[in-house]
């Protein structure tokens, strides 16, 4: 990718304002110059690889779940202006910041919703309503896919950022896919000279609908996972 000065110009409001805001609001442990720029940003540029191909006047439309400060959703919208963006976080402070950044960004076709994953995916504003979800170091395999498919629609992509040797997750994680609609399209290895610890991007494509019921409630993914 080859950014704008306007792009790099908002990448670098964007970690001005992290750093300042984390004094108070607890975004992220990772605070230098280069490391934000590579940890965070970089990283999350990554998902660029794994988007569809693009569809002639078809906006893409995008959702983050779990997005925390932003990532890699707003990185992705920074790149991609044309791209219709939701950013979903529960917690009220972090969801205060997204809403500043992306004003100080001047990022339009953002939209900030906070909320757990567990609801927000019953309302039929958001379920099965997105071209593409992306998650970033939210969960294991087995409990992201019953917090991200239901908000992928038939058709569409789950792109989960991961790291290390996700074999076991994978695995343990198949059946749950399935169930919830998915199916494994491809993990791809990032290989960029910056990273050393064995990044991936798990591409899962949705075929089928998810079942009414799931998500379960709030919690229940992660204590009982399919």
């Amino acid at each position: 990718m080859n950014l704008t000065p306007e792009q790099l110009q908002k990448f670098e409001v964007y970690y001005r304002e992290l750093v300042e805001w984390n004094i108070r609001v607890n975004l992220t442990s990772i605070t230098g110059y280069e490391e934000v720029q590579i940890t965070h940003f970089l990283d999350s540029l990554t998902v660029v690889s794994g988007l569809p191909s693009p569809q002639p006047d078809k906006q893409l439309s995008i959702t983050d779940v779990g997005t925390g400060a932003g990532l890699p959703g707003i990185p992705l919208r920074i790149v991609l202006p044309e791209i219709r963006l939701v950013l979903l976080e529960a917690t009220a402070k972090k969801a205060e910041f997204l809403r500043h950044i992306t004003a100080k960004l001047e990022l339009d076709n953002v939209e900030i919703v906070r909320g757990r994953a567990e609801e927000v995916a019953h309302d039929d504003l958001y379920r099965e309503k997105f071209d593409m979800v992306v998650s970033r170091a939210l969960a294991p395999m087995n409990v992201l896919a019953e917090l991200t498919l239901p908000f992928c629609a038939i058709g569409g992509r789950l792109i989960a950022q991961k790291k290390g040797d996700i074999s076991q997750e994978m695995n343990q994680s198949s059946r749950a896919v399935k169930y919830l609609g998915g199916e494994v399209s491809e993990v791809l290895d990032v290989t960029l000279d910056e990273f050393d610890d064995d990044r991936r991007l798990v591409i899962i494509d949705k075929v089928k609908a998810t079942p009414s019921k799931y998500p379960r409630r709030p919690g229940i993914p992660a204590k009982k996972p399919i």
